[in-house]
């Protein structure tokens, strides 16, 4: 365990730097991930007002505040850019000198965005989770933070992250074969972004797509640990739900494996 974590822990300080060096950038997908929170409040506010207030298709305006920002937040703390790191260091010839290291590829990649996740926990998350019980504490008059919810979201943040560093590692997978995903990898985000239900909850589509949505990977990404955190699910569904993203993990880590074996073979190194 010691060397394994001598050999990958570079990488996770290499992720740290790099979102400290690049901190505007950081700052302004926060405050663009904010403002958008704050244009779907007032969206749904007028979907709230219009059908009377109280309760809509099982959530509150409480709930689906609560839901925007942490929906919003899961969705930024979970993120990987694998895919369009493998797709420059193709596009570059980079992929050459990560590929002679003697490390695995996929930890390389994993523990590089480790570093930043780690950072984006504590100066984004802690402090909207601070803020959404503020909120609702002052609309109801209640301390409603369930500390076992709280400790179950993190646990299945977890593994929507690997589900989603899996999934977009099978994309970048692909950057072997297309040589540039930046056109087919904007229409990927828009597809995820929509079946995640990090748009619109899932739980407002319609009954038939709702139920296919929750079997997908996409589901586990940020609407599962979401729904959890909230307590939306009773504890038989809170373990089967947390089954299903152990059950995906597992499936697409043998996909990407899969695809890797076969795309490695096709290496084409544009600018090297």
């Amino acid at each position: 365990m010691n060397k394994i974590m001598k050999r990958y822990v570079p990488f996770m300080k290499a992720g740290v730097q790099s979102l400290i060096i690049y901190r505007l950038n950081f700052m302004g997908f926060v405050i663009g991930g904010l403002i958008y929170c704050f244009v779907m409040f007032y969206l749904w506010r007028a979907v709230f007002e219009s059908n009377g207030g109280g309760i809509f298709l099982g959530f509150s305006m409480t709930d689906m505040v609560v839901y925007l920002f942490l929906s919003n937040t899961t969705t930024q703390l979970i993120f990987s850019d694998v895919s369009n790191e493998i797709g420059e260091e193709i596009r570059d010839g980079s992929i050459s000198m990560r590929l002679l290291r003697p490390v695995n590829t996929d930890l390389s990649y994993m523990f590089g965005e480790l570093g930043t996740a780690l950072m984006k926990l504590v100066v984004l998350l802690i402090p909207v989770i601070l803020g959404l019980e503020i909120y609702r504490f002052y609309v109801t008059g209640t301390i409603v933070f369930n500390p076992l919810n709280f400790l179950l979201y993190l646990f299945s943040a977890v593994l929507a992250y690997i589900i989603s560093f899996r999934v977009n590692l099978c994309f970048g997978f692909i950057a072997f074969y297309v040589k540039n995903l930046w056109g087919i990898g904007i229409l990927k985000n828009s597809v995820i972004g929509f079946l995640s239900g990090s748009l619109i909850p899932i739980a407002f589509m319609p009954e038939g797509l709702r139920i296919c949505l929750e079997y997908l990977p996409f589901a586990s990404m940020s609407y599962t640990p979401v729904m959890i955190y909230m307590g939306k699910y009773g504890a038989y569904e809170v373990l089967f739900r947390i089954a299903i993203q152990i059950i995906w993990a597992i499936l697409l880590y043998g996909l990407s494996k899969l695809i890797w074996f076969g795309a490695i073979k096709k290496l084409c190194i544009q600018g090297g």
